[in-house]
């Protein structure tokens, strides 16, 4: 018999987690901007506010009008903090 081999899971001061989550976010009326050197900027954002916030980006792929991630974050952080932080940042430049 095969033994399942696991990851192990995360852990912060009082709790244990292996959280992963899917986020998608499109661009405002679908238009289709992300392209280019826009679409290498956004993911360097991404990936910078992901470091920051302890959070893992385990894939992340754009198409013209839409950003798809699959995050590891911390629950007691909040996915909505991380996702708010990305957008806000990604919307500025």
């Amino acid at each position: 018999m095969d033994k399942i081999r696991r990851k192990p899971f995360k852990s912060s001061k009082n709790i244990v987690f292996d959280c992963k989550y899917h986020v998608i976010w499109c661009v405002k009326y679908r238009k289709q901007l992300i392209k280019g050197k826009l679409e290498e900027r956004l993911k360097e954002i991404c990936k910078e506010v992901a470091g920051k916030r302890n959070a893992n980006i385990i894939e992340m792929e754009c198409d013209k009008d839409h950003i798809h991630l699959l995050v590891e974050a911390d629950p007691q952080y909040g996915i909505h903090k991380l996702v708010k932080e990305m957008k806000g940042l990604s919307s500025r430049f």
